[in-house]
This record gives structure tokens, C-alpha cells and sequence, in this order.
């Protein structure tokens, strides 16, 4: 079998082990909580026999491993659960959310990517001159900002004082591509903000550590452009660990967005994760947290992949 085949099988192999692991530290998390979920849904005023019939219904009696593997069951077939507040479907009401929240996260993506390349490439072309050090010093101050801090300063300044966006990020069905890009255009322009200066001083580092080979000192030598060398000779060789970086803020574009959604009341995933934590729905909150760890781990196997599949030296490792 050819060598790429099998450490791909093996990434594979191992996503499915790390989903898996997940799948037990989500549950065993939400058992050991303070508090008993049967007493949050009845209140204060229920009786003892109204208690023990409920934990009876939502099979809180059982051992906690036969729990475990009924839950676990259920996933593999397809089937979420229903929530304990209203009794919807899990995977209905979170199909819904999931497509807000990826939505928001493309949309930051196609922004944030190519722009972090590009500053990238020119921080490298004007290493140690003032357009290096603007890009380094903006972007690093705005990775250092907590996102709601940022969040809500650029409330303040461009929804209030300025009224060029929304303050509030509503989206509904029936909205043209227009509409829903303008509503989002806020929480877009946070996680922009948030992701670009990690993404840009990875691939700045990168082709720097590039440029010292004896291949870009050949093409200096024959007179090349500075912009060409980095942009032809030395960036598609620093692929790996861009894409591996890439991929990590793609992954938190959609893990992440807990706290913006929160901000700007977005009616995506991290909403609807808040929204039940706060009424302590465990089985939302636990389909919640597998999703999440099963966007994470996907979106690191697709840079594993193509990180073996750009360098000869992890295709053939011997």
C-alpha cells in the first residue's frame, strides 16, 4: 500500500480515537455538575414524587455508563436527543443554527485568509521597515483585545457614533444574500480582526524561515524581483505550516464564535449553546460540544492531510 494511503489512514484512524475521547470527557462534564437536572426543569415547588418520576423519565436512575452508551447509541444512528426545555428535536433546531454559524464563519474566512497571506508577503518584502511594523503592531494589538472588549468598541464607534453597521447581527429566513451579508457585517468584521494577526505573523514566520535556503539566494542572484522570490520560490515551500495555521483559525471561526455570537446575538451555535447551558438542558449542551469537537478535529485532520500531501519529506517519512 502506498505510504501517503496509509499515514492518511492513520490520521483518520486517530481523529476517530480523538472524537471519540471527546465524546466521554463532553459527557462525563456535564454528569458531574452541581445541581440535579430534574429539580432545574420542575423547580423549587416540585414534589418528591414528581422528581423521581421525571429522573425515572429522562433515565437519570441508570448507571452512568449504560447512560453513556445509550447516548452514544443514539448519535451513531442520528439521533441527537430531544430538549429537555421544549421538547424539539436536537438535530432539527441545531441544523438550523449550524448553517447561521458556518455562514458566519465562511464569510470571515473568504475575508480573513487572503488577507493575512497578502500582509504576510508584505511584512516579508519590507522586513524590518515601517510597513512591517505597522502590520506586526496593529495586528498583534488586535489579537491581544478579547473579542467581546473588540466587539464592543467597534459598537460603540461604527453602529453608534458612526451608524454604518447594525448593532445586532439578525438574520431570518426569506433575506437576500445582500441583507444577510450587511446584518452579519459586524461579527464578520470581529473575527476578521481576531484571526487575521495570528494567521499573518504564522505565515510571515514562516517564509522567513524560507528565505534563508540556498534556492532563494540563487534567485536573488539572477536578479529577481524581492516580491517574486517570496511570492513564487519561498511561499508555496512554507504551505504546511500555513495551512496548519489556517486551519486551526478556521477551526475556532467555528468553535469560537461562542463569545461574538453572544455579543451581537446572533442566532447561531454559540447562542443556542448559551441559551441552554443557562436553563441546564444537558442533552443540547452535549450535542452542542460533540459537533464542536467533531468540526475541530475535522478541520485539523484536513491540515494534517494537506500538510503530508505538501512536503515530500512526510510523504516519505523513511
Amino acid at each position: 500500500m502506498h505510504p501517503v494511503i496509509i499515514l492518511v489512514a492513520q490520521r483518520l484512524a486517530l481523529g476517530l480515537l480523538l472524537l471519540l475521547a471527546a465524546s466521554v470527557l463532553i459527557f462525563v462534564g456535564t454528569q458531574i455538575l452541581p445541581g440535579d437536572v430534574a429539580q432545574s426543569i420542575l423547580g423549587q415547588s416540585a414534589t418528591p414524587q414528581s422528581l423521581a418520576n421525571l429522573r425515572a423519565e429522562l433515565g437519570l436512575n441508570e448507571p452512568a455508563l449504560v447512560r453513556y452508551f445509550n447516548w452514544l447509541g443514539g448519535i451513531l444512528q442520528g439521533d441527537l436527543g430531544k430538549a429537555l426545555t421544549n421538547g424539539q428535536d436536537i438535530a432539527t433546531a441545531m441544523s438550523k443554527r449550524l448553517g447561521n454559524t458556518l455562514f458566519l464563519a465562511t464569510c470571515a474566512a473568504v475575508i480573513a485568509v487572503p488577507l493575512a497571506i497578502l500582509l504576510g508577503l508584505i511584512a516579508v518584502r519590507y522586513q524590518g521597515r515601517w510597513p512591517d511594523r505597522v502590520i506586526s503592531t496593529v495586528t498583534l494589538a488586535t489579537v491581544s483585545v478579547p473579542e467581546f472588549l473588540l466587539g464592543y468598541i467597534l459598537v460603540y464607534f461604527l453602529s453608534v457614533q458612526l451608524r454604518w453597521f447594525p448593532s445586532l447581527a439578525t438574520v431570518y429566513e426569506g433575506m437576500t444574500l445582500g441583507e444577510k451579508l450587511y446584518a452579519v457585517s459586524m461579527p464578520v468584521l470581529v473575527l476578521v480582526l481576531v484571526v487575521l494577526g495570528h494567521m499573518m505573523r504564522m505565515t510571515r514566520a514562516a517564509i522567513l524561515n524560507v528565505m534563508q535556503s540556498a534556492y532563494v539566494e540563487t534567485a536573488e542572484l539572477k536578479g529577481l524581483r524581492k516580491f517574486t522570490i517570496i511570492a513564487r520560490h519561498a511561499f508555496p515551500n512554507a504551505v504546511a505550516p500555513v495551512v496548519n495555521v489556517v486551519m486551526l483559525n478556521l477551526a475556532y471561526l467555528v468553535v469560537g464564535v461562542v463569545v461574538v455570537e453572544v455579543v451581537f446575538v446572533y442566532p447561531g451555535m454559540g447562542q443556542y449553546l448559551v441559551d441552554h447551558v443557562s436553563k441546564r438542558d444537558v442533552p443540547v449542551v452535549q450535542a452542542c460540544g460533540l459537533v464542536f469537537a467533531a468540526v475541530y478535529i475535522g478541520l485539523n485532520l484536513v491540515a494534517d492531510v494537506v500538510s503530508i500531501l505538501s512536503n515530500p519529506r512526510l510523504r516519505h517519512p523513511k
